[in-house]
């Protein structure tokens, strides 16, 4: 869907539907990247996915939508740079980024223990 911007003699007001390609869905560290890109901006901005909107300037609000790989959602600004706050905010949803490393391999019980001593 192409940006729609409106203008009725209140604060601008613009729109985008995006798509999540995110293997792994809205989890922590893209949710994060969306609030601190909308924390840039002056405008009010919304996150809605089937009718429910929430903050995307709050991580987690951003959780609550609990939104998987392929979800459709529409990114909401009102205010002064509403157009450029869905245009900043866009590729940062529609990024997919790569699969999450795996954590290193556990320590050997007794690494673990001089590591973290004896009374652990």
């Amino acid at each position: 869907m192409p940006l729609v911007v409106a203008d009725f003699m209140a604060d601008p007001i613009a729109r985008k539907n995006v798509r999540i390609a995110n293997p792994l869905g809205l989890h922590i560290r893209p949710a994060y990247s969306i609030a601190q890109v909308a924390g840039r901006f002056e405008s009010e901005i919304e996150i809605v996915k089937d009718g429910q909107s929430v903050n995307g300037k709050s991580v987690l609000e951003i959780l609550m939508l609990a939104a998987t790989q392929g979800t459709l959602l529409t990114v909401v600004a009102r205010g002064r740079d509403a157009r450029q706050a869905v245009e900043a905010l866009a590729p940062v949803i529609e990024l997919e980024t790569p699969a999450e490393r795996p954590l290193p391999p556990v320590a050997e019980a007794e690494d673990a223990a001089t590591f973290c001593g004896d009374g652990i």
